[in-house]
């Protein structure tokens, strides 16, 4: 099945020096966690002073809510390394905390209606009001309820010694920064085509509080009287009630992966259509924005997808064009749960793992996805977050069924290469040791991290509420039992007030509107 993959591979080792051309590829991670109060609401407080400025802080700022924080590495040379920086992230943040938590998992505590979460605020800049007035616009069309949703993100790029070498083994003879787009979209289609498994091994939101769905008819069972589950669920968060784009579906759009070109072209397209059902919100009313405009996507980032191309924007730039001028940099995979059985919320033995399937992606053939296809991945998708664990589940692949187990296997069996590849350039075996603890959980379905949750949850008589507090009590202890680094601990205060700095300069350094400055913002052109 994987057979081009393991050519390209043994082409590859053949070479002369696979491990330095393979290994030195960057990760970075992001992760969501949600501020909540003692009692496992979502909190109303503002950003922490003391964190810094979300708008201008590099690592620590605010995703959707004021509440949902977002911490973020750089690039970095190894798993191990960026689950580290992570770590101090969290334990910087833990030491500012008084009596808030943060909460341990992707579905969010107990939920009071779309009142009670905030809307992320950035201050007076025009840079940061457009950022606030693009969650407001969010919070009109899809509510606020399910952009409180928290994910791990996973950010890789491959060494940039590996293009020119794939390239010729390819025998491709086009510029070199339009081979390696093509070939991470190459890696984006794969990725799509079995990035199921991503949810199947790592999903980690087999339940959900009540409250969240605010007395919205579901399919999902019981669990007590104030928890909803899937018995074989592995990531309700990736279902349909979690943030998905279907008013832009019904609106007659959806990205294309074809081709850079292809991608920035219809994501572009999408920010300049406008829609009927987002022009009867209204844009500026009673001369307060409720959105940036009423076309399809705000922006491009507003169009959910759970692997995306990147480049740095640089300044105000928009993404797409940023692609277009400068070829994708890396890829976001955002298909990850929290981790609820890692403090960290990711583990770097997942990271190496994905790192392994990343591989395999890029090198595996990966022709244009046609519309039946793409209902194929969909329900793919929907079937394993739904359904996962569900003894003997098939799935489709080119028009006939497939066992998940089997299909699973397969992948897993083509792994195996490209973790050896990358253990040549690390102390002992930990990439196969990666591969080899999710073949276990394939065999068997009850050490996935979904089965393990609702198996403790079952253990302890617990509902979803009490069993995620009590993990999110656990990870607060862990962070402020963690050695006190005084050098380290002066390093982020140091950034914290830069951030703020930078802030101030920033709303002192506008010379325009609002208003032109989001005109000259939409008006970008290549």
């Amino acid at each position: 099945m994987y057979s081009l993959a393991e050519k390209r591979l043994a082409a590859l080792v053949n070479s002369g020096s696979p491990a330095a051309t393979f290994s030195g590829g960057k990760t970075g991670l992001e992760k969501e966690s949600l501020r909540v109060g003692p009692d496992g609401s979502i909190a109303q407080t503002r950003h922490p002073a003391a964190l810094g400025s979300a708008l201008m802080h590099p690592w620590i700022t605010t995703d959707y809510s004021e509440a949902l924080l977002e911490f973020i590495t750089p690039p970095l040379d190894s798993p191990a390394t960026a689950v580290e920086y992570l770590r101090e992230l969290q334990h910087f943040v833990y030491l500012q905390l008084e009596d808030e938590l943060l909460w341990s998992s992707s579905m969010p505590c107990v939920v009071a209606g779309e009142s009670s979460i905030p809307i992320a605020r950035y201050g007076t800049s025009n840079a940061g009001m457009m950022k606030t007035v693009y969650r407001r616009g969010l919070g009109y069309r899809y509510g606020r309820v399910m952009q409180v949703i928290a994910g791990a993100h996973y950010n890789y790029s491959f060494p940039d010694a590996l293009w020119p070498v794939l390239q010729d083994l390819e025998q491709d003879t086009r510029p070199l920064q339009e081979f390696v787009s093509d070939c991470y979209f190459r890696l984006i289609r794969n990725l799509q085509r079995f990035g199921w498994l991503v949810p199947y091994l790592f999903g980690a939101s087999p339940a959900v509080c009540m409250s969240f769905l605010g007395g919205k008819p579901t399919n999902l069972l019981n669990f007590n009287d104030s928890t909803y589950y899937g018995p074989h669920a592995t990531s309700l968060r990736m279902c349909d009630i979690g943030y998905q784009n279907t008013h832009e579906e019904e609106a007659g759009f959806k990205a294309t992966y074809d081709s850079l070109e292809a991608y920035t072209d219809s994501l572009l397209r999408a920010t300049e259509t406008p829609c009927p059902r987002y022009a009867s919100i209204g844009v500026k009313v009673n001369g307060e924005y409720r959105q940036l405009n009423a076309n399809i996507l705000q922006i491009e980032n507003e169009y959910y997808s759970s692997i995306r191309p990147k480049q740095v924007p640089e300044g105000n730039e928009k993404p797409a064009l940023a692609l277009q001028r400068r070829g994708v940099r890396y890829v976001e995979l955002r298909s990850l749960d929290i981790n609820i059985f890692d403090p960290e919320g990711i583990s770097t033995g997942q990271c190496r793992f994905l790192e392994a399937l990343m591989a395999l992606a890029l090198f595996q053939d990966s022709p244009a996805i046609s519309h039946a296809e793409r209902r194929e991945i969909d329900n793919n998708l929907s079937a394993v977050c739904y359904r996962g664990r569900e003894p003997g589940l098939e799935l489709q692949r080119n028009g006939r069924p497939v066992k998940l187990k089997h299909w699973a296997g397969e992948l897993c069996s083509a792994l195996t290469g490209f973790a050896g590849l990358l253990d040549s350039a690390a102390t002992g075996t930990p990439y196969r040791d990666a591969l080899l603890a999710q073949v276990e959980s394939v065999n068997d379905p009850e050490r996935t991290p979904s089965a393990r949750i609702l198996a403790g949850m079952r253990e302890h008589n617990e509902g979803y509420f009490d069993y995620a507090n009590r993990m999110s009590l656990q990870h607060q202890q862990y962070f402020l039992n963690l050695p006190y680094d005084a050098a380290q601990f002066r390093d982020h205060t140091a950034t914290v007030q830069q951030s703020l700095t930078r802030q101030q300069a920033a709303e002192a350094a506008d010379e325009v509107s609002f208003d032109e400055f989001l005109q000259a913002y939409f008006a970008q052109t290549l």
